[in-house]
């Protein structure tokens, strides 16, 4: 543990950039700036960052959509085929991931989001012409090396950009857009069903794939233009304004940027118990996400639902889900409990699997307990939502949280690959072993909540021991109320002064 000395920041430690923005100590900012800085940046960066995942996360359910437009009939998709195009996107997000944020760290980065955005809208256009399992395969790998920036991209963004206390809510709105790509992605994918091929020169699932692509061409090129790559970088706000956001997120204790590699940060990464309680938290979610995700309306179809019902049941998913991130982010800014709160939101999700596991669909009334008992399952989406604002807030030092932030998309990546795996053809249409898997990850995911909240706690109760014992023996170590060190690029457990929020 760092020890602290002195009331000047350690100008060999703070990255360059952000030094010519900053002060020694703190300024004083009156809840009223404080107000009109955070409406500056919601007014410019928090849209681009919810637009943007909303794009991503429909043109990455694009291909649940199409699954039951004609798709795997067109490309002559059989087996674990299906499976394997979900899966691909994962794996090469799996390899790309380090060094995806090594150039985040080290690249402008809305204009490496800009690009990663115009570039995955070509591939994704290019769907249209695929004839064959192979032709879908190098797409989806291509896809998903090129989507691999946007979640972690945001993490950052969120941190940079935000006050601890803001940042739950910040991440939670641009996450819940996988729930407004349910809603908006149903309500299109029902209107591109109803093309017809012939007359129509090219098949609805074609249609989809070229709209989307397109589209996210041209956003990519809005993001390269109006998103700024820092508070230091931002063209769009005055000197001074620039100066008061980056001493707003003082307070973070989490620094701001910082290009320097520490490779002690990445050995205390490696031994510190809450990455790895991150980790299995993104593989506990993820794996029944992805399954769940990509077989949504595969699922809802076997409840003997139509084509057009199923489309438009995707909706009301898309309203749970938003139900389930505004819910769990509104009890966490009231109560304060982070973990004790993803915990809780679990529980839905054992009793939904259980039904799914055990009721067989046998009349109007069955099928409509199914459907609802389907929808609760994905209440765990707060945890995974939760997880990383812990992240945000928890992990301190640049390349620490780099290291970090890998290592949990990483394991989210695995997850998501592993996820459409154990759903098996032969096992359709109740798909047991897939939902006894989860029922795994859901009893693994709470006893990880339970440990990392008490390591949390633990570590808290630690600093404050040594704190006070330091300051009885007079050893010169201060309490840092002036944050002259927040900028210093300490991690978590060197800065003394660092709390973690559970």
């Amino acid at each position: 543990m760092e020890d602290v000395k002195g009331d000047h920041m350690d100008y060999d430690r703070v990255d360059k950039e952000v030094a010519k923005y900053i002060s020694d100590v703190a300024i004083d900012i009156s809840p009223e700036e404080n107000s009109r800085l955070k409406k500056l940046v919601d007014r410019r960066v928090l849209p681009i960052m919810i637009f943007t995942y909303f794009l991503q996360a429909l043109d990455k359910g694009t291909l649940s959509f199409a699954s039951i437009m004609g798709i795997r009939k067109d490309t002559h998709l059989v087996g674990q085929e299906f499976s394997w195009l979900t899966t691909c996107i994962y794996i090469a997000i799996l390899i790309v991931e380090y060094p995806t944020n090594w150039l985040i760290q080290r690249l402008p980065i809305g204009k490496y989001l800009g690009i990663s955005i115009i570039v995955w809208g070509a591939t994704l256009a290019l769907h249209s012409v695929a004839t064959s399992f192979t032709h879908l395969v190098v797409l989806r790998t291509l896809l998903g090396i090129f989507e691999a920036v946007c979640q972690p991209a945001f993490v950052y963004l969120s941190s940079m950009w935000y006050k601890r206390e803001e940042q739950a809510a910040t991440v939670s709105y641009w996450y819940m857009m996988n729930g407004a790509q349910q809603i908006v992605g149903g309500l299109l994918a029902y209107c591109f069903t109803l093309i017809k091929s012939p007359p129509s020169p090219i098949k609805n699932w074609q249609a989809i794939f070229i709209s989307y692509g397109s589209f996210s061409v041209l956003w990519g090129i809005i993001v390269v233009i109006m998103m700024p790559d820092s508070p230091m970088r931002a063209k769009c706000f005055s000197e001074e304004d620039k100066k008061l956001m980056v001493e707003r997120v003082r307070s973070n204790q989490t620094g701001m940027q910082n290009r320097r590699f520490r490779k002690e940060h990445v050995f205390e990464a490696f031994k510190d118990p809450q990455m790895y309680c991150y980790c299995l938290i993104a593989i506990c979610t993820t794996l029944p996400t992805s399954g769940l995700g990509a077989f949504a309306n595969i699922i809802i179809t076997g409840f003997h639902f139509t084509v057009l019902q199923t489309q438009l049941l995707a909706m009301v998913l898309g309203v749970y889900i938003i139900i389930v991130l505004m819910s769990s982010m509104w009890l966490v800014n009231r109560f304060k409990q982070n973990v004790l709160i993803m915990g809780v939101y679990v529980i839905p999700s054992f009793v939904g699997t259980i039904v799914l596991m055990t009721v067989k669909n046998t009349n109007k009334a069955t099928q409509v307990g199914l459907l609802l008992s389907y929808y609760i399952v994905l209440s765990f989406w707060a945890a995974q939502t939760l997880s990383m604002t812990l992240i945000t807030r928890n992990v301190a030092g640049q390349t620490k949280k780099s290291v970090v932030v890998a290592m949990n998309f990483i394991c989210w990546a695995s997850g998501n690959a592993i996820g459409p795996q154990v759903f098996l053809a032969w096992d359709a249409p109740r798909y047991l072993i897939a939902f006894s898997t989860h029922m795994g990850c859901y009893v693994l995911l709470i006893i990880v909540l339970i440990f990392l909240r008490w390591h949390l706690r633990h570590e808290n109760k630690k600093k404050d021991r040594l704190q006070a014992e330091f300051l009885a023996a007079g050893t010169g170590v201060v309490l840092d109320t002036g944050l002259a060190h927040a900028f210093d690029d300490l991690t978590d457990k060197e800065n003394m002064n660092f709390r973690y929020v559970f």
